[in-house]
């Protein structure tokens, strides 16, 4: 999970402070098909060891945010399995393609002929049952969501219970500033990543989009943040949020070294080491061995940015690296690793 799921599970906290239990769904069955909302193309069908793997992990990550006490977790997959060919069959009569054609994710991809999966007309229907299901009172989703949120008010009111209240919340961007917050877009922070990095990327957001992160992941007064030099007002919302996952002492620390780092152009204290093997190696080489890029496509990338540095001196191209003596290699603006030559 990351920040941009945040939004929503920060709103039902809220309705958990009021008295209210949250009944938390995981689309264990519909994952399978994967949410069109917002997409240009067919999402590919999910296995079931990666859906099982990241039911567990959400559930792991809600615990952060949500008061297990005043919660129910479900999973979908125990009605819509014993719901049947002839209940899938009842639900797709209630809507025509007409009116699936409505949405607009979907409005787009049919006028510029991108293929549609008739399983993906299915979601919303599958999704609306899960209302009907769990006898929903109130349904939240992010606002690319309201299609498959009031289809849950018409089966709702088909089955004869009182429609759901719909609520809304807005999208939110990633740290690019540009596109929402996505794992399939790589500018997102996650909750599992280190007090470090959640500190960094949300330092990397752009001034205006920080607002709105105050706005959507805390509770403090935007007047005051306002009031504050925008530097130093992304920091404090970078420790709020880094202590939020892991506690104020890590949050403080992540802040030190940041600062150690970027304000004093310094490398940090606990820099990890790399035993290279090699008396000469091609820099890309060096990058994946040392676990500083994920790829080689990655580290030429960096390298034409202008990203890497060894000994502080950026490495314009991918020439080989001669190792002789100990250097420290950064990748990025946070990314350091000690090279040392095994002789």
């Amino acid at each position: 999970m990351h920040l941009g799921h945040t939004v929503l599970l920060n709103k039902l906290r809220v309705f958990q402070d009021m008295g209210h239990t949250i009944v938390f769904i995981i689309g264990d069955f519909t994952a399978r098909i994967g949410d069109p909302s917002g997409r240009s193309e067919t999402r590919p069908i999910m296995s079931e060891e990666a859906i099982l793997a990241n039911a567990k992990t959400y559930q792991e990550q809600v615990y952060k945010i949500l008061d297990e006490k005043k919660m129910e977790v479900v999973f979908n997959s125990s009605w819509l399995y014993p719901l049947g060919i002839e209940g899938l069959l009842k639900l797709a009569s209630k809507y025509t393609v007409a009116r699936m054609l409505e949405r607009d994710d979907f409005e787009k991809r049919f006028k510029s002929a991108t293929p549609i999966s008739i399983i993906e007309f299915l979601y919303p229907l599958l999704q609306g049952y899960d209302s009907v299901a769990v006898r929903s009172d109130v349904e939240l989703g992010g606002n690319d969501q309201k299609f498959n949120l009031l289809v849950g008010r018409e089966m709702q009111k088909d089955a004869g219970q009182e429609p759901q209240v719909v609520i809304t919340m807005p999208l939110l961007e990633g740290t690019d500033g540009v596109r929402k917050m996505s794992k399939s877009y790589g500018n997102y922070i996650a909750l599992n990543d280190t007090p470090q990095d959640i500190f960094g990327k949300l330092m990397s957001v752009p001034d205006d989009i920080m607002y709105k992160y105050y706005e959507l992941l805390t509770d403090a007064d935007l007047k005051s943040v306002k009031a504050m030099h925008p530097r130093e007002a992304k920091a404090d919302l970078a420790e709020k949020l880094t202590a939020r996952y892991h506690g104020l002492a890590a949050a403080k620390n992540a802040r030190a070294g940041f600062d150690r780092i970027f304000s004093k152009k310094d490398t940090p204290e606990d820099i990890e080491h790399y035993a290279c093997p090699h008396k000469t190696i091609k820099l890309t080489d060096l990058l994946l061995a040392a676990g500083l890029v994920s790829s080689k496509n990655e580290a030429r990338r960096l390298i034409e940015q202008g990203g890497i540095k060894i000994d502080g001196e950026k490495v314009p191209s991918e020439k080989e690296i001669i190792i002789e003596n100990e250097c420290i290699i950064q990748a990025g603006k946070r990314k350091f690793k000690k090279v040392i030559p095994i002789k």
